[in-house]
């Protein structure tokens, strides 16, 4: 079994969570295992490594999990992307829609200096809205999106396509489509 199959075998599947229809991908069972979640993070960093990244931009929550593992394995900074209202100074501020709702998501306006370039990262990708939104706040902070990074991916939604449509150069470890998982590695 390759390490994406493994890592794979270890994401728990729940159906009908938030809310009826929606089959919640639960990567805290990943996460809790130490040689699945090592392979996840060397995984991505050997995808990332060598490429001018200056600093990590990762999306609350399950992202910060990813994010920050990852920055430090690269050696760069961490940059916490937050849901309205939960950082303490100025902040800049975009709004965007999700499988179930809407949302806005926030980052300090001083977090990035002009031109930094931001690996963003989060655990997974399904409408590309939360991705794309944190994309336009790394933008609108004066920093360069020189990548995005997931654990999971979903390709039987378009959020994806619509993310690489945006000029986002996406990587992604688990391709799943509904119930079946697919391996980018």
């Amino acid at each position: 079994m390759t390490k994406i199959q493994q890592i794979a075998t270890h994401i728990r599947k729940i159906p009908n969570y938030p809310k009826k229809g929606i089959l919640f991908y639960d990567i805290t069972t990943a996460l809790q295992d130490a040689t699945t979640f090592q392979s996840i993070i060397d995984l991505l960093h050997e995808n990332f490594a060598g490429q001018k990244i200056d600093v990590v931009a990762s999306l609350e929550a399950r992202g910060f999990i990813l994010g920050a593992a990852l920055a430090y394995k690269l050696g760069v900074g961490f940059i916490p992307i937050r849901k309205k209202g939960k950082l303490p100074s100025t902040t800049l501020s975009e709004d965007y829609e999700l499988e179930y709702g809407s949302a806005t998501l926030e980052i300090h306006a001083d977090a990035i200096a002009r031109g930094q370039r931001v690996l963003l990262c989060d655990d997974l990708v399904a409408t590309g809205g939360t991705m794309i939104a944190g994309a336009n706040l790394i933008r609108s902070a004066g920093g360069i999106v020189a990548a995005a990074c997931s654990l999971i991916e979903f390709s039987d939604m378009d959020g994806a396509n619509k993310v690489r449509n945006a000029g986002i150069d996406l990587f992604s470890l688990v391709q799943a489509l509904g119930d079946m998982p697919r391996y980018n590695i």
